[in-house]
């Protein structure tokens, strides 16, 4: 956390400043008055490499590689398939149904647990893990104040919880059968370069390899099965033991399942 402050765009409109201040006290990070500097300049004299900044009253984080915030992004599509009766690769290699209980223990920018908060409706759970402290707060934020989409999206997105752990520990105090579905979607081993969108991400991303002990636990607590998303040249699912079930004819990601 010492590599980011917190501060506003030039000139901060509405609540910025104090959202910024909120920000910079739930995060334990620096509050910088943005004045007339530029960002790179608040870089050097603060010595840091990444900024959380309030733009519009909503929170960006700005990396080397580039911007990135809260949208639901490919979700709003994935839920106009699905209802529209089309499917969604996770949810049909998962099984995800109305009512389920879902672990997803990998939030990064949240698309994945939008859908799957969709497809488990008002009656099932998300419980969504983000390792990552500024990443999970402006992911929790956005899941309870993104307006501009459709009513299903945002109704799903609002339902998600969003808990700021990693999931090592976290799969370790949950109790055996707790969960219907654990799904892991690990920065994969195998960058896919085209995917410039998530590139930002990157810097803040946990790159450790998803571990044997973490898939026993996920099957431990997981009723139905553990998914896991990778690269579809990854040689993971067959180091964890998982079984390829769905993956596209010209996609380059491939759906791992390990049947409880």
């Amino acid at each position: 956390m010492e590599n980011f402050i917190v501060t506003t765009a030039r000139k901060p409109k509405g609540d910025s400043e104090i959202l910024a201040e909120k920000f910079a006290e739930k995060l334990n990070l620096k509050f910088v008055p943005r004045t007339d500097f530029s960002l790179e300049t608040l870089k050097e004299i603060y010595r840091v490499e990444n900024i959380l900044l309030i733009r519009k009253n909503f929170p960006v984080i700005v990396t080397n590689d580039g911007e990135l915030f809260f949208h639901p992004n490919t979700a709003h599509l994935r839920i106009k398939n699905l209802r529209q009766g089309e499917g969604d690769r996770l949810i049909d290699a998962a099984k995800i149904k109305s009512g389920d209980k879902i672990l997803d223990c990998t939030l990064g920018l949240g698309s994945d647990s939008i859908v799957e908060s969709f497809a488990v409706g008002i009656e099932g759970k998300v419980t969504a893990l983000e390792i990552n402290p500024v990443l999970a707060e402006i992911v929790r934020y956005g899941m309870k104040n993104f307006v501009d989409d459709t009513p299903p999206v945002i109704d799903a997105m609002r339902r998600v919880e969003v808990v700021t752990a990693n999931y090592v520990d976290y799969l370790k105090n949950c109790a055996e059968n707790s969960f219907d579905v654990v799904y892991f979607d690990p920065m994969f081993r195998h960058a896919i370069n085209k995917s410039s969108g998530i590139n930002p991400i990157r810097p803040l991303a946990d790159n450790r390899p998803l571990e044997i002990d973490s898939v026993k636990e996920a099957a431990r607590i997981a009723r139905r099965c553990v998914v896991m998303k990778e690269n579809s040249r990854s040689g993971e699912f067959a180091r964890l033991g998982f079984k390829i079930a769905a993956g596209g004819k010209y996609s380059s990601i491939s759906f791992g399942v390990i049947d409880s």
